[in-house]
């Protein structure tokens, strides 16, 4: 079964920056789709950005602030999420998640939770003002 586990996260001034880390491991990790959620105190979970094969995609509210990579090796993918210019909003429990469904990370459509199968227990990030 994939798991996602997460680490980094931590705490920082508004303006700094922080880096999270996401590890899955299945034989055919590298087709899956693989996606940072946050989730704010008293809030929804939201959509951060994805990585697929052939597709980045960011929300508006990230995009110029944060930045995915993804290093794919046999059996195992880690994704990366660079935050640079964190913003006090930023503060949430973030949460990785992997999914095979084709299509999950596109510009064509909203990135949405129910795509993703497998979830990782989030790391938390705090943004102080």
């Amino acid at each position: 079964q994939v798991r996602p586990v997460e680490s980094g996260g931590g705490s920082v001034q508004a303006g700094g920056s922080l880096s999270l880390s996401c590890t899955a491991i299945e034989r055919d990790i590298d087709g899956y789709s693989m996606a940072w959620f946050r989730q704010a105190p008293g809030k929804e979970r939201e959509a951060v950005g994805c990585v697929a094969p052939g597709s980045i995609v960011y929300v508006d509210a990230v995009k110029g602030r944060f930045k995915l990579s993804r290093v794919d090796v046999v059996g195992r993918s880690t994704l990366r999420l660079q935050m640079n210019n964190l913003e006090p909003d930023d503060t949430a429990m973030y949460y990785c998640a992997a999914g095979p469904i084709g299509g999950a990370c596109s510009t064509s459509r909203p990135l949405t939770e129910s795509d993703y199968e497998y979830w990782g227990q989030g790391t938390q990030v705090t943004v102080s003002s």
